[in-house]
């Protein structure tokens, strides 16, 4: 068990959960926090995630991806009573530090993740010019080379000339299905 703490030492601690169960760790710590009082010791509860953009079926979709599975963000003053409660929540497997002591995460870290957080999902990075030679990644033409005829950068979509058939068939792609050669 921790040393006893005095107020000003609320920091940020990492705890550790089985991968998958990090959202229901937050839930479960913020209801146990609730039920036993702990509002005065246990403050935030945080599952760090990032917005991306993936290609499913063929369709751009903006999704949300946590940035360290398994491991959920606990700002927190450490006595016996708050490390009881966070220790013994459902799928917790204990603090990231050394021993039964957790070590507390710079302010920086903590900052530089909430800004990481708080960004919105890249729009489209498009690095090919008109008349590049480029791979097709993903989607039916994949494994296809071809060449650039066009770029909509507002629509994040690509006019590729594909050679099928022994002649150029313009093909459109997401811009995350293509690679530069």
């Amino acid at each position: 068990m921790p040393k006893q703490q005095t107020i000003t030492d609320r920091n940020w601690y990492v705890i550790h959960t089985y991968s998958g169960y990090e959202d229901a760790v937050a839930r479960s710590l913020k209801q146990r926090i609730e039920s036993l009082n702990m509002e005065d010791k246990i403050f935030q509860v945080l599952v760090p995630k990032e917005k991306k953009i993936k290609i499913k079926g063929g369709k751009r979709k903006n999704v949300e991806e946590k940035i360290y599975p398994g491991y959920v963000l606990v700002e927190m003053i450490v006595t016996d009573d708050s490390w009881y409660v966070v220790r013994n929540t459902p799928n917790v497997t204990g603090f990231v530090g050394s021993g039964t002591t957790p070590i507390p995460v710079s302010k920086e870290e903590i900052d530089s993740l909430k800004g990481r957080m708080d960004q919105e999902a890249p729009q489209y990075d498009i690095s090919v010019k008109e008349g590049d030679a480029v791979k097709i990644v993903d989607g039916p033409f994949k494994d296809f080379d071809g060449k650039v005829s066009e770029i909509d950068l507002e629509r994040g979509k690509i006019k590729v000339f594909v050679n099928m058939f022994g002649r150029d068939t313009p093909v459109e792609l997401d811009s995350l299905q293509i690679q530069k050669l």
